[in-house]
């Protein structure tokens, strides 16, 4: 009796890992953030870029609110519309599931602050310099201090 049941007992471990496999394929992988400035739908990712003042008009019949990401410059349709009601312009960062090019949104924030505040300390890092050279925040320290200028928007 004990011979006829073991294949069953081997095969219930084998069909719980196979649904917890499943249940970890249903769950969305396109949730996350996004960051940039809302716009009208109306402009091309260039005219928002160029920040054309279309893309900041009110009341323009058709036109939905959406994202403008200036890092990979894509225009994301903002599902429900209504967080981002009376933030044209604004830099905001928006939290959700994207489905093609809309985002249903969990949340939405606007940017209070870029950057660090005058005087305070950068955190540390490392990156690699023109030269393939890995520089630190204390390599690049000087006798008089330093000087950190980031241009993230660069239209190569």
């Amino acid at each position: 009796m004990l011979r006829m049941n073991f294949p069953m007992i081997c095969m219930v471990p084998f069909f719980f890992a196979f649904g917890l496999a499943l249940n970890g394929q249903s769950e969305n992988p396109n949730i996350g953030s996004w960051s940039g400035v809302i716009i009208n739908n109306n402009c091309t990712p260039d005219e928002a870029f160029n920040e054309a003042p279309k893309c900041t008009e009110k009341d323009v019949p058709g036109a939905k609110l959406a994202l403008y990401d200036d890092t990979t410059r894509q225009i994301f349709i903002l599902d429900p519309q209504d967080q981002a009601i009376g933030h044209l312009g604004d830099s905001m960062t928006v939290t959700g599931a994207l489905d093609g090019n809309t985002v249903h949104v969990a949340s939405l924030k606007m940017h209070i602050s870029i950057g660090l505040a005058v005087g305070q300390k950068a955190p540390d890092f490392s990156a690699r310099d023109q030269f393939g050279k890995l520089q630190t925040l204390e390599t690049l320290k000087g006798p008089k201090g330093t000087v950190l200028l980031f241009f993230r928007s660069a239209d190569w």
